[in-house]
């Protein structure tokens, strides 16, 4: 099956927040433990979450499949 523009979009942005999560991780050693936790807070608040977005695909792929 054919990548819609909309798909190959969606898939470029997940491509860019896997580039920006490499560079978080790669800046982590240079950190200090409480920045660490600072980062860790607020990755965790963030929202919508990655988690979240997943849940949503998972429930969208329920209803196509049931």
């Amino acid at each position: 099956m054919p990548a819609t523009g909309e798909l190959i979009r969606m898939m470029n942005y997940v491509d860019d927040i896997a580039a920006i999560l490499r560079r978080v991780n790669t800046s982590l050693p240079s950190m200090s433990e409480e920045e660490r936790v600072r980062l860790a807070e607020y990755i965790r608040k963030s929202d919508p979450s990655l988690e979240s977005v997943l849940k949503q695909l998972d429930k969208q792929l329920d209803k196509v499949t049931k």
